[in-house]
């Protein structure tokens, strides 16, 4: 068993700030802030703690994340898939963009169903990412860069293929191997009706009918993903036991954490009752949803924080509960570290909305003394330069609200390519791999569109990805503009903007875990908050510019004419 010790804290990035280009601002009118006030909070967090107290924090707590989708990272072998080499190829990449922790989305042996999302093996690596010795390999490169490494934990469902779920199917009713899922006899004549009304996420019922070995129709087992998903049953001590095997087999080999996969949907409710809920409020975290939620799911937690708090681990929830008391039931010390709070990627970008988002993210966390994680997008989630309008527009909000979620107080996670700006990629149905997709029988396009493989260099597809002439999922003609080495070379390009950002949060004192923070009162469409005792980042969510408070502008999303912020841009000032 390890127990490693947090890095040194990193220099600050030497790199000075990337200066931006004056704008005709034309005839716009200015929206008067004149009445901006800040020194009187309208909504705040409690000061800073003093330096002693700051330094004793985790390394969780003001890391920078960034997620690795690896099937579209980077491609080190040539087949068009990006895998484990390709990570490690790049992360020079990820340290000078000012990274300190990695999240990387399953590489565990799967038949793919759900791209490793269904686990045969959750103690070993996938061929088509690498192997053991390639992880190793990739764990102790990232720790020689100060970098942390985490992985994803599928811990909700195994593959169809697992061993275990092949023994349940030869096993009998009521058998010991039937006990590690939720299997149920159906209702109606000869059973031939699901056990309940539950849906599965991807859609379709989330039961299927197995036949028994004397070829008979038998009983039904549980999926709330894919049929090739099924459900553990955490009430048997078997299953818990195995995850805790599994949590030490990694971290005996030096990985930093786990994002824990529908960490709200480990425990089923008690004789498993139909749903009295519209189809359209299925994803929304309500509380009458008894698929997820469930309060046994916090002993589960239990049970894995005591095993990760041996090794100084940590545990980021996948948690799609929007009330803020039981969402915050998560975080207690005891449970998870952090959790993630997905209402600032729902919000659309309104100064209501993202105010709204903020408030209630700081509220879930504060009631348990507990720090807030931030993102915009994920692998599941359509990207923020789409969401936003998309083109020149969708661009510039994106490039706002980096520098809203680089500022606020927590723990924000990026998603590989937010960085480059990239949007969701408007593919052909013939290219589609997301059981989504197929499953809602194409109502639900599914998540490809936003999983498109990274663009690193060139002027044509594959952009470097990949040294093969193909990729798992196809590229965009005109993408040529947005390749990292593209906009390494512009210092206007968000990948810049990104890099300023970090390096700044990195050196200022005002974004130092647990300095105060607080929203302020501002002008209709306008967010401000302000860090520390001198820092304030000012969102403009309208189309006319605005004038800035009196101070140094460290930082701006768009170009500044004086001290004028552009309509759907964000600012960082020092007063």
């Amino acid at each position: 068993m390890s127990d490693l010790p947090a890095p040194e804290a990193p220099a600050p990035d030497p790199r000075p700030t990337p200066t931006e280009p004056v704008a005709d601002p034309g005839a716009a009118a200015e929206l008067d802030v004149a009445e901006l006030d800040v020194t009187a909070p309208d909504v705040a967090v409690a000061p800073a703690p003093v330096e002693a107290a700051v330094a004793a924090l985790p390394w969780w707590d003001s890391a920078v994340f960034y997620q690795i989708y690896p099937r579209s990272f980077a491609d080190s072998n040539g087949d068009g898939v990006g895998d484990l080499g390709g990570v490690r190829e790049h992360l020079d990449y990820l340290r000078d963009l000012g990274i300190d922790a990695l999240w990387i989305s399953p590489v565990t042996r799967s038949p793919m169903a759900d791209h490793g999302y269904d686990v045969s093996d959750p103690r070993d690596i996938d061929p088509l990412f690498g192997d053991l010795a390639a992880m190793d390999a990739l764990l102790a490169a990232a720790h020689e860069r100060g970098i942390k490494v985490t992985m994803d934990l599928v811990p909700n469902h195994t593959s169809e293929e697992h061993p275990w779920f092949r023994a349940a199917l030869t096993a009998r009713p009521g058998s010991a191997e039937r006990a590690r899922y939720v299997f149920r006899d159906g209702r109606g004549p000869g059973g031939d009706e699901p056990p309940n009304n539950w849906p599965s996420i991807f859609g379709g019922p989330a039961w299927s009918r197995v036949v028994e070995p004397d070829g008979t129709k038998g009983q039904w087992y549980l999926h709330l993903f894919a049929p090739e998903q099924p459900d553990l049953n955490f009430d048997n001590p078997e299953v818990v036991d195995d995850l805790e095997k599994t949590l030490r087999f990694w971290l005996d080999r030096g990985i930093d954490g786990f994002r824990i996969d529908v960490a709200h949907g480990l425990a089923k409710p008690d004789g498993l009752p139909d749903l009295e809920i519209p189809a359209t409020q299925l994803m929304v975290g309500s509380v009458e949803d008894s698929r997820f939620d469930n309060p046994g799911v916090h002993e589960i937690h239990r049970r894995i924080r005591r095993v990760t708090d041996e090794y100084r681990a940590v545990t980021v929830g996948e948690i799609w509960v929007d009330d803020n008391e039981r969402f915050g039931k998560y975080l207690r010390s005891d449970e998870l570290t952090l959790g993630f709070n997905f209402r600032l990627a729902r919000a659309q970008f309104t100064a209501d909305d993202i105010r709204d988002a903020i408030t209630n993210s700081l509220a879930a966390v504060d009631a348990v003394d507990a720090v807030a994680t931030w993102t915009l997008s994920n692998h599941d989630i359509s990207r923020e330069v789409t969401r936003y309008g998309g083109g020149r527009i969708g661009t510039a909000r994106a490039r706002a609200m980096a520098l809203v979620v680089l500022a606020l107080p927590g723990v924000p996670f990026l998603y590989n390519g937010s960085e480059l700006g990239l949007a969701d990629v408007d593919l052909p149905d013939a290219a589609l791999q997301d059981p989504m997709f197929f499953r809602s029988g194409g109502l639900m396009r599914g998540r490809d569109g936003c999983r498109v493989p990274l663009p690193w260099d060139g002027v044509a597809p594959p952009y470097g990805f990949t040294t093969g002439s193909s990729t798992w999922l196809p590229m965009p003609d005109d993408w040529a503009k947005l390749t990292v080495a593209a906009e390494l070379d512009d210092p206007t390009s968000m990948l810049e903007l990104y890099r300023a950002a970090i390096a700044l949060r990195r050196s200022r004192p005002e974004f130092a875990a647990g300095s105060a923070f607080a929203l302020l009162p501002a002008a209709d469409g306008c967010v401000v908050f302000q860090r520390g005792q001198g820092l304030v980042c000012v969102v403009n969510t309208t189309d006319e510019p605005m004038q800035l408070p009196p101070g140094e502008v460290l930082l701006s999303s768009a170009p500044m004419d004086g001290d004028r912020l552009a309509g759907d841009a964000a600012a960082w000032v020092a007063l």
